[in-house]
Formats: C-alpha cells, sequence, structure tokens
C-alpha cells in the first residue's frame, strides 16, 4: 500500500491539470443527470484534490454536504486549500472501511479512482452501507474498460494492473451489496456504473 499511496502522492501538484475543459463538460453533464438536489449529502470516495467539489457544491447548496475521502494527505491538503468551505470536508481515510456514518448519504460517487481499489467489493459493500435507501452509488471513468486498462500497463508502477471489473463482474458487486437496477455504459470514453440502494 506504500508504494501505491506514494504514486499518487507524487500526482498531487499535477492532477487538476490531467483534466481537460472537455473532461469537464462531460463529468457537468454527469452530474447533472444524477439528480442532485439542494440540501443532498453527497460521499465522494477517492475524492484526490476535489476535482467534483466545486460541481457537486453547486448542487447541493449551502445546506448540503459534501464529504470527500482520500488516502493520500498531499492530495487532500489541495483540495482543503481550493475548496475551503464549511459544508465541504476532505477526509483521510481508506474507502475500504470508511469512517463515515451508516444510512447517511444521499449520493455516493467515485471518480478515477474505482479502478485504483485493492478490495473493489468491499468499496461496494461500504458505499451500500454509508447510503440510504434508494440512494445511488456511481463510478466514473472517462476511458473504457479497455483504454483504462491500457492506460495503466502504459502508466506502469503500482497502477500496472488497476482495471474496472467487467459489466457482468460489476453487476453481480452490486447486487451482492444490496444496489439494484443497475445501469453501466462502457465504451469509448467513458465507464459508468451505477446502482440504486434497496
Amino acid at each position: 500500500m506504500n508504494h501505491r499511496k506514494e504514486y499518487f502522492e507524487s500526482f498531487a501538484d499535477e492532477w487538476d491539470k490531467m483534466f481537460t475543459a472537455e473532461d469537464l463538460e462531460v463529468l457537468a453533464f454527469l452530474i447533472d443527470s444524477f439528480k442532485i438536489r439542494d440540501g443532498f449529502r453527497v460521499a465522494d470516495l477517492g475524492c484526490g484534490t476535489g476535482v467534483l467539489f466545486d460541481l457537486l457544491r453547486r448542487k447541493v447548496g449551502a445546506s448540503g454536504l459534501i464529504v470527500g475521502v482520500d488516502f493520500s494527505p498531499r492530495m487532500l491538503s489541495k483540495a482543503k486549500t481550493n475548496f475551503p468551505f464549511s459544508n465541504i470536508i476532505a477526509i483521510d481515510g481508506d474507502v475500504e472501511a470508511l469512517p463515515l456514518r451508516s444510512d447517511y448519504f444521499d449520493i455516493a460517487i467515485s471518480f478515477a479512482a474505482f479502478a485504483h481499489f485493492p478490495n473493489q467489493a468491499l468499496v461496494i459493500e461500504e458505499a451500500s452501507r454509508i447510503l440510504k435507501k434508494g440512494g445511488t452509488f456511481n463510478v466514473i471513468h472517462l476511458m473504457s474498460s479497455r483504454e483504462l486498462a491500457e492506460h495503466h500497463i502504459k502508466a506502469g508502477g503500482p497502477v500496472a494492473h488497476d482495471v474496472v471489473p467487467t459489466v457482468e463482474k460489476m453487476k453481480d458487486l452490486f447486487s451482492c451489496c444490496d444496489f439494484n437496477n443497475v445501469k453501466i455504459n462502457d465504451h469509448p470514453g467513458l465507464y459508468l456504473a451505477i446502482g440504486t440502494k434497496g
């Protein structure tokens, strides 16, 4: 785990610059499609430097709450500096054992992070635990599963073998954790998996 943490710590200063204006447009469209309302509580799992925070903040309003969880102190430090708002909290924590309340959040999102979680089944289980009934867990990568696998092989190092599950495997993982109405899009430029807590 230390090698993995060191790897992501090394990208903290450049992380925000890796996302293009087009990427941010796609993310804005996706966030819109999640129908996040004023007052919602959102958990951002593997939040990094808070790439989604501004988009989410506009949706939840002053009465809402955004809690980001990440294991990279340098990424979190940047997130806190960039978004010094009282209703945005960035926590140093393990997404496989979230330091968050059960049945509390309206929506959980993992952007550009899920492929890097060693125990993906446990992360989905934890997402189910923290979500209210009817809440959704949304897994987003701006590449298809194949593109992502190839990208990580080229990157090498600790992320060389990081992948997202196949469509069937992902459906099984969601179903085992009390998610239903599972929808998965896996095509060039996007991997999006959404499950609704039953």
